[in-house]
């Protein structure tokens, strides 16, 4: 087998797949991941991905609409009590064993 980095990247890259496995890791994440899946959220309803409009001030203004958007449909959604969804797990990662 041939590694086609040096032997300290190879070592840095297992001790940052370790270190993901910890609590530590797990608490920093778990703010992140919230703040993903509003990413996402906003990025799916409003398009989010590219700017309409050409220009600072509009951009932004797109940004705050988009923005105040979402924050309607999620209290929209929960005033109608729906529930959240669930994190879905890729088809390799669901033949692994529990």
């Amino acid at each position: 087998m041939t590694l086609r980095y040096p032997h300290e990247r190879h070592e840095m890259v297992q001790a940052l797949h370790q270190w993901q496995k910890t609590h530590e890791f797990k608490a920093l994440y778990r703010k992140r991941a919230g703040v993903e899946g509003t990413f996402s959220q906003t990025i799916r309803n409003c398009g989010l991905r590219q700017a309409c409009y050409c220009g600072l001030q509009k951009t932004h203004l797109q940004n705050l609409a988009s923005a105040t958007a979402t924050n309607i449909l999620r209290f929209v959604n929960w005033l109608n009590e729906v529930p959240f969804a669930k994190t879905r797990i890729s088809r390799f990662a669901a033949l692994a064993p529990f």
